[in-house]
């Protein structure tokens, strides 16, 4: 059994820190780039036996401490009425993005059995990891989902998305209460099917200054927590630096930060009650191991042997990342903060 990452995410002591990366299974292992020569990315993902497969691969492959589920946070729109694709090297693409409050009310009630094929993945993997390892759900918060709705493909500035927020407003709190209530039954439907911690991706919401964020979508991700309570839970953003205390108000046991945060601020201003996930820049894996190591160890150095620390990237992995320095990060990170290793080296 292998329950480090679960305690982990509830503050209980654990014989080693523990590993595991946003985007770990993807491109920078060649099983999965054969895969997609034959089968595209939505496919994999609403193919239950090829999704369980890709979500396992970095558990076997690399060893880390949790599989997180094969998905895109797009899946659930689509029984929305939200016809979508994913263009290579672009990502989601909506040809009809939402531009009026009529768009809004035209968005369909979720029903957690349209995505049948990601619950079946979560209980394929549930029972192929047999406690080896967690099993992370996750879906997107509702600024990020609510961003690719209007935008209608990825953004730099989110300039279409912000000014649907200022100008519609009734439309943008009706939208947030819809992809909320999305939010939520999805999660409960992934955790009902063996998802044992979940986490809530906000990747765009760092585009926000404080008083949006407390206006416009705060309240939202608040109730989103405040109805998942059977399990860990992780709230993670990108560019949130301005905005931890109002993200820890929102809920999460576990705060993700990004490389641009140091640890020991982050657990000052989300609170040491809170765990923290996170944050070697994704980029020193590109620049080899001496690189990978001395950011390592400053992770763990500012994480200390402080409770609720779950080591992570700050973002995911980049596709050119050499899967052996992956591996060899999580063994160095396992051995480094080893309970039986630091207790024998203090002996000394």
């Amino acid at each position: 059994m292998n329950d480090r990452f679960l305690r982990a995410c509830r503050r209980e002591p654990v014989d080693a820190t523990p590993v595991w990366f946003m985007r770990q299974a993807g491109r920078s292992f060649a099983a999965y780039r054969s895969l997609r020569e034959r089968y595209g990315i939505l496919e994999l993902a609403k193919t239950p036996e090829l999704c369980a497969q890709v979500t396992l691969m970095p558990v076997r492959e690399l060893g880390v401490d949790a599989a997180v589920l094969f998905a895109d946070i797009m899946l659930p729109l689509e029984p929305m009425g939200v016809e979508l694709r994913i263009e290579p090297e672009v990502g989601p693409i909506i040809d009809r993005p939402i531009r009026s409050a009529a768009d809004v009310d035209a968005l369909l009630p979720f029903e957690p059995g349209e995505v049948s094929f990601t619950l079946d993945a979560i209980r394929i993997v549930r029972r192929e990891l047999d406690g080896t390892a967690g099993v992370i759900g996750f879906s997107g918060a509702p600024f990020t989902l609510a961003c690719y709705l209007i935008e209608g493909r990825p953004s730099r500035d989110y300039g279409i998305a912000k000014a649907f927020m200022y100008r519609e407003t009734e439309a943008w709190h009706r939208l947030m209460e819809r992809l909320s209530a999305m939010v939520v039954a999805y999660l409960r439907a992934q955790v009902e099917a063996g998802a044992q911690v979940v986490q809530l991706f906000d990747s765009w919401v760092g585009g926000l200054g404080p008083a949006d964020y407390a206006a416009f979508v705060q309240p939202y991700v608040r109730r989103i927590f405040v109805e998942l309570d059977s399990v860990p839970t992780i709230h993670f953003g990108t560019g949130t630096a301005a905005l931890l205390e109002l993200m820890a108000g929102a809920g999460g046991d576990v705060i993700g930060v990004d490389h641009r945060v140091s640890l020991d601020d982050a657990w000052r201003r989300v609170g040491h009650d809170r765990g923290i996930q996170g944050n070697l820049d994704a980029a020193r894996l590109l620049a080899g191991w001496e690189a990978t190591e001395s950011g390592a160890r400053s992770v763990l150095d500012e994480a200390g042997d402080r409770p609720g620390h779950v080591f992570n990237l700050g973002h995911g992995v980049l596709p050119e990342t050499d899967p052996e320095l992956l591996r060899r990060l999580v063994d160095f990170v396992h051995e480094q903060t080893s309970r039986a290793g630091v207790a024998a080296e203090a002996a000394r």
